[in-house]
């Protein structure tokens, strides 16, 4: 019985190799592409199917150059959405302390220990809900301009560190 033109398991080798198949010229489904345990035309595993064997590209990029305008557009746009949650942030920590009373028994401390009667000491003339969202604001508004200058100046020092000694260098590989 003759086994030319035709592919099976038992006419590989011992770890996938193709002795045998080279000398038949045969391509089939059991064929490999030289790689050990890898096989052409393998079926592209589905949920729910049986585990077959996926062949995978690896890509090797090198990230030369990073754009200042569009580092600096990106940048801007996270740390507006970080400077909002930020003083969302403040507000809701600061209901909550007041809303455990926090506020007041400080208040209370502080009466105890000075008890000057003439000049109460009132912590809200300090730690107010509109004095702490303006500050909160203030400070989003100042992280807002440092983290885009930072960004940008950033992208300008990449390039030219990518320029002397090439940038970055990536694989990617495809799932």
């Amino acid at each position: 019985m003759s086994t030319a033109g035709q592919t099976s398991r038992s006419a590989l080798g011992q770890g996938g190799s193709t002795t045998g198949q080279a000398a038949t010229g045969t391509t089939g489904p059991g064929a490999t592409t030289g790689r050990p345990g890898a096989r052409a035309g393998a079926p592209v595993s589905r949920p729910g199917e049986g585990a077959a064997s996926v062949r995978q590209r690896r890509v090797k990029l090198t990230v030369s150059r990073v754009d200042p305008w569009s580092a600096m557009k990106m940048s801007f746009l996270i740390s507006v959405a970080l400077g909002i949650a930020g003083v969302v942030m403040v507000a809701v920590l600061w209901m909550i302390l007041s809303g455990m009373g926090v506020f007041s028994e400080i208040n209370r401390l502080v009466g105890t220990i000075f008890s000057d009667s003439q000049n109460p000491f009132d912590i809200m003339n300090f730690l107010g809900f509109g004095r702490v969202l303006s500050l909160s604001i203030v400070i989003g508004v100042i992280d807002v301009i440092l983290l885009t200058a930072l960004s940008t100046l950033g992208a300008f020092l990449y390039n030219v560190c990518s320029s002397l000694v090439g940038g970055i260098q990536l694989t990617l590989t495809d799932d």
